[in-house]
């Protein structure tokens, strides 16, 4: 028999279950399909981090918003995400950073954001680890801070599912039927379902869901890695979570050690999700300059995921204007798990024709047409 669901959400990450779980809440039939486990895609390879400090001002109202319900996770939809806010320090050391990430402060600060300027000085004393040399100045938030991706997406779907909400896993979407620019159905692994919405959540593999509309979602999957160290005496209990902006270089508690990651400018794009030891070498020379003391600690073990990349490196959220009632949230490059709780909210809105809690007019996939690129300049 075929099913029907008022609306299908496709991607069973952070993204799709907060989407879930608000459609729900407003009294949406949603169906959520996820081919493989909750959270198995990027959500749960994320390495955690919640901030605010960003310089498109959409992305600071969506991270103010999700950090908001981040605190508040555990009364709704009500679950314990060990949730710990020790801020974000960016450490700088170009010129040029520097005069952004000023003009940035001032932005969010007029937005709500409690951000500020440090000098070196104050940067070394809230983190330790750090070595100043080089470092013109630093950017920190005490409200920024980090928490656990899997507890945030089942969080969610508990919650999704107490409301009404279907979620089936091990469900793969094999294509979506449209007619005369009008969705009729999709059409899955386990069968066809009824439904004149789709919800693209599906992170790096977004572009091949679009496709199966005939929509372009100019995204392309890029791996990140990460490592944790082994047991790391006498850390400091409010360590923030630490980037060193020229290079990416980044790192947090986890644990009784940290987690440690860095971009690679020679990975090239695709769906790689093995670890692999090529970036090691830069990161130990980022390591060495900025905090040596980490030079010699050992891994206790390691992962790799995939970013979703974007054109500008700013998220995809909108609704097609050629395929009616396709809606989509990609392309994050990075911040998508931070910014998951506001995003569900305006997916219901645009789901239900009400103008969304924060305008993301600017973040449709139109933009690339007509060449209109949005670039957020704070990504790592």
């Amino acid at each position: 028999m075929t099913e029907r669901a008022e609306v299908i959400v496709v991607g069973g990450g952070v993204m799709g279950l907060s989407a879930a779980f608000h459609l729900a809440e407003a009294g949406v039939d949603v169906l959520l399909v996820e081919r493989d486990e909750l959270g198995s895609g990027s959500t749960c390879r994320a390495a955690g981090g919640v901030r605010a400090q960003f310089s498109d001002p959409a992305n600071i109202e969506l991270a103010r918003r999700s950090l908001a319900a981040f605190e508040r996770f555990g009364q709704r939809p009500g679950a314990e995400i060990d949730l710990r806010q020790h801020g974000y320090l960016f450490l700088l050391d170009d010129e040029a950073d520097v005069a952004a990430f000023e003009a940035g402060v001032r932005l969010q600060n007029e937005l709500g954001v409690p951000s500020r300027m440090l000098t070196v000085q104050q940067a070394l004393e809230l983190s330790p680890l750090v070595v100043g040399d080089g470092l013109l100045a630093a950017a920190f938030s005490p409200t920024d801070g980090h928490c656990t991706p899997e507890a945030v997406v089942q969080g969610y779907a508990r919650g999704a599912r107490a409301l009404g909400a279907r979620i089936r896993q091990h469900c793969a979407v094999t294509g979506i039927e449209v007619a005369n620019g009008v969705i009729t159905g999709v059409r899955t692994t386990e069968g066809l379902v009824d439904t004149s919405t789709v919800v693209v959540t599906a992170g790096a593999w977004s572009a091949a869901v679009g496709e199966m509309a005939g929509v372009p979602l100019p995204v392309v999957p890029l791996r990140r890695q990460i490592i944790v160290t082994s047991d790391l005496p006498d850390l400091p209990a409010d360590l923030p979570m630490t980037i060193d902006f020229g290079t990416s270089f980044y790192f947090h508690p986890e644990g009784p050690g940290l987690l440690v990651g860095m971009s690679d400018p020679n990975q090239e794009p695709g769906f790689h999700l093995s670890t692999g030891d090529e970036w090691l070498p830069g990161l130990a020379e980022a390591v060495q300059r900025r905090a040596p003391s980490l030079a010699d600690v050992g891994i206790a073990h390691r992962w790799a995921g995939l970013y979703e990349i974007s054109p500008d490196h700013n998220a995809l959220i909108g609704e097609s204007r050629d395929v009616s009632r396709l809606l989509y949230a990609t392309g994050f490059s990075g911040h998508g798990f931070l910014q998951g709780p506001a995003v569900g909210e305006v997916l219901r809105d645009l789901v239900l024709g009400v103008p969304p809690v924060v305008d993301v007019t600017g973040l449709s996939v139109d933009r690339f047409a007509t060449s209109s690129d949005r670039p957020e300049l704070n990504c790592v």
